[in-house]
């Protein structure tokens, strides 16, 4: 049950949300994995990788395609998606993500799936891959995850997704499975709260280690995969950290510290993923000027 984990640490007087959404992650990844997935050498079953998704395996973030997947449905306003978009340039551009905006994406999730039936969103979840995801999988982060499956190991998606969605997306891409935030549900319905928080930043190292010690990972053979500094608990967590598109200061610390960089981004897809950024930016603008605008003539 997905509040497990969060009433036992409450029940021994110790509350660390990060640490409760890690294991939760894991205790849903392993509920959700594939039994064979696409192995096709025998098991390595003391070796895995751990690939984040947006911007690493997909290009841009998935969860903003799973929002414009479900405006289109009318499932929330264009106002609504403005908002989102608007905390996802921030991060783009800035290269940050400060509490603040993690806060008001968890707030805006969580008021989005409340009362909704968990099988209804796994449903959308696999529509709105086929519309807006697949074709932003970036071959070279595949062929990397596949080299993995060659070899007989394990391979999982870590990302602050919806572990619903994320395990779709690893079902797709033939991997084993997925560790992603998990909401709290009862009776088959979304009650609006998150078991523990966000799986981002340190609580995907959590949930990582969990997994190892779960299935019997030795994190010295593994491997782990971000383009984020963010993720940079989750990397120090492994025996071996590759930086894949990666930011900034993610590749700052990758020299720093000697780990491998893999950049699939060509100059020209560079400058077109940037001027389709700054084209998003106008959008956004536009939308929620319209927004506002909307809001401004109900009042009067």
């Amino acid at each position: 049950m997905p509040g497990t984990p969060a009433e036992t640490d409450l029940a021994d007087g110790s509350f660390d949300s990060a640490k409760v959404a890690g294991r939760a992650s894991a205790e849903a990844a392993v509920a959700g994995a594939e039994p064979g997935g696409s192995l096709t050498a025998p098991p390595d079953l003391t070796a895995a990788a751990f690939f984040d998704v947006d911007n690493t395996m997909m290009m841009g973030a998935s969860l903003f395609h799973f929002a414009r997947g479900m405006a289109a449905r009318k499932f929330f306003t264009a106002s609504d998606l403005a908002g989102f978009a608007w905390q996802q340039l921030k991060f783009r551009v800035g290269g940050r993500e400060n509490a603040d905006d993690v806060q008001a994406s968890r707030e805006q999730a969580l008021s989005f799936v409340a009362g909704r039936k968990v099988a209804e969103l796994v449903e959308l979840s696999e529509e709105i891959y086929d519309e807006l995801m697949s074709d932003r999988i970036w071959a070279g982060t595949r062929a990397l995850a596949q080299m993995h499956l060659d070899a007989g190991q394990r391979v999982w998606l870590v990302t602050a997704t919806p572990v619903e969605l994320a395990q779709i997306i690893a079902r797709r891409l033939g991997l084993t499975g997925a560790l992603g935030t998990v909401a709290g549900h009862a009776d088959g319905l979304y009650t609006g709260r998150l078991v523990g928080e966000m799986l981002h930043g340190r609580a995907k190292a959590h949930a990582v280690r969990a997994l190892a010690a779960s299935e019997g990972l030795d994190l010295r053979r593994c491997t782990a995969y971000s383009d984020s500094a963010n993720d940079v608990p989750m990397l120090s967590a492994v025996g071996t950290a590759v930086a894949v598109n990666p930011d900034q200061r993610l590749r700052d610390i990758a020299r720093s510290r000697g780990w491998e960089i893999r950049d699939f981004r060509t100059g020209r897809k560079a400058a077109r993923i940037g001027a389709q950024s700054m084209l998003g930016a106008s959008a956004v603008a536009g939308a929620i000027a319209a927004g506002l605008a909307y809001r401004r003539r109900d009042r009067s």
